[in-house]
């Protein structure tokens, strides 16, 4: 309601507002979105040259009037901002001053320098606009009375606040809880969720299957003793067969509901129909090579794969410009009659997390659906690599409820599938895992994934991962 006190953020708000419901409703051509995206574009330019220190430097040479179209070959005329710009630069990236914003977040910091990603009312109002409309076709399927947890990781981090002003926009309550924190716990959290029989729940896949894991030990059944009807998960890689099986242990509906970064804020999200969808009215999208950074065609069927490049088309606290997530996506057109204009992205892991098993390349996205397809039941996973007599080998460490309740598991299942597509061993461990598994939103996915006996050493991931699963609440 901070817009009521300010005329011109009221109207900032109402146009945002209606530009996004226009948008979803499918009211745009494609020539609506190239003119948007190319004016937004050339005013982000102008914007963060004019304001932001480092990118006055970096963008010197750049005249946002000689951008006539979004095509690969204009957008290369401009140079990338990378991750080390952002720890290099750190507040000089800023396009305005901390006192400007409303709120401070932070990067975790976990394997480098924090970086400071502040939001001004501009950047919130564009970003859980579209949250807002995206995820209204979701939760309009559960009905007016709504309770939906809210388990973000720390008070630095966007989490809580983004989804939490989203659910108020769509008239649900919310019950904040951080089961890690030593002020809440596991015990506490699990309480809220079942004496508010809450109908929906915000969280990573790591923390869905861990809050599932600390039910069965109190002699709950997720299932039964909850009233679960959506869960929407975020913050780490998540393969469509997790979420399925995160889906039955509770016995509801599980969505990967977002994908963002504290520095890129919002880059896609969920709609109804489970696919993840990208913003285009708050990114420029580019695929490029990340080994030589070139745009990268798109196959027969239009989808491209490569490392995602975004800029943002809204002007606010730290606007981004061809800002490389690290990220290897594939981004595919927009299709008639799915529940949203835009085009659909499957994050596929970050560039550097793909892994060479036996002597062949798959993304961390891959590697897991391989492995999680047929298994269902099951609280938690993990991936071991081994090297046996110079041979790559595979353990897939599953641990699993005490009485089996809802498990389907065929061993011979899950090792055909892996020879076929690596052509390795697969052994098969069950047993508790630790919290190691619940790192991935801090550190990485692969770092709380995957244990590569390979390795001489824990790499600095692994290393990190570790540490913050040895300092976790349980």
């Amino acid at each position: 309601m901070f817009t009521v006190f300010d005329d011109e953020l009221d109207r900032t708000a109402r146009e945002i507002r209606d530009r996004h419901r226009s948008f979803a409703a499918g009211r745009w051509t494609g020539q609506d979105l190239e003119s948007h995206q190319l004016d937004a574009f050339r005013a982000t330019l102008e914007y963060v040259k004019k304001h932001s220190v480092f990118y006055g430097r970096h963008l010197a040479d750049v005249d946002p009037a000689s951008i006539t179209s979004t095509r690969p070959e204009q957008l290369a005329t401009v140079p990338f901002t990378t991750k080390d710009h952002l720890r290099q630069e750190f507040a000089d990236v800023l396009s305005l001053p901390m006192h400007k914003a409303w709120i401070f977040y932070e990067t975790t910091g976990t394997t480098g320098r924090s970086t400071p990603c502040p939001r001004d009312n501009t950047d919130s109002l564009h970003n859980n606009t579209a949250l807002t409309v995206y995820y209204d076709t979701i939760f309009r399927q559960y009905g007016d009375e709504q309770i939906i947890g809210v388990s973000g990781p720390t008070e630095l981090h966007a989490f809580g606040d983004t989804f939490g002003e989203v659910c108020r926009n769509l008239g649900h309550a919310v019950a904040k809880m951080w089961p890690h924190s030593p002020m809440v716990g596991f015990d506490r959290a699990l309480e809220t969720l079942r004496e508010l029989r809450a109908t929906g729940l915000f969280s990573t896949p790591g923390m869905a299957l861990t809050l599932a894991k600390k039910a069965r030990a109190a002699g709950l059944d997720p299932r039964r003793d909850f009233r679960l009807d959506v869960i929407m998960c975020t913050g780490e890689l998540a393969s469509p067969s997790l979420l399925e099986n995160i889906g039955e242990v509770w016995g509801a509906r599980v969505y990967n509901a977002l994908y963002a970064s504290q520095e890129a804020s919002v880059m896609g999200a969920a709609g109804r129909d489970g696919a993840l969808y990208t913003a285009p009215l708050l990114n420029l999208y580019e695929a490029i090579d990340p080994d030589t950074g070139a745009a990268v065609e798109p196959g027969a069927d239009g989808v491209r794969t490569g490392e995602l490049v975004v800029t943002s088309l809204y002007q606010g606290s730290k606007p981004l410009v061809r800002y490389r997530t690290g990220d290897l996506v594939r981004l595919t057109p927009p299709a008639e009659g799915r529940v949203l204009p835009a085009p659909t992205l499957e994050v596929l892991g970050r560039t550097r997390d793909t892994l060479t098993i036996g002597g062949r390349s798959i993304s961390g996205y891959d590697l897991e659906e391989l492995v999680l397809t047929h298994p269902r039941g099951y609280l938690d996973y993990q991936v071991v690599i081994d090297a046996v007599d110079g041979r790559d080998e595979l353990t897939l460490r599953l641990e699993l409820p005490e009485d089996r309740t809802g498990l389907r598991l065929d061993e011979e299942e899950i090792a055909r599938a892996v020879d076929e597509r690596l052509g390795v061993p697969l052994r098969f461990e069950y047993g508790p895992l630790g919290s190691v598994t619940t790192t991935g939103a801090m550190v990485s996915w692969k770092a709380a994934r995957v244990e590569d006996r390979r390795l001489a050493a824990p790499d600095e991931e692994r290393a990190a991962a570790l540490a913050v699963a040895g300092g976790r609440a349980q």
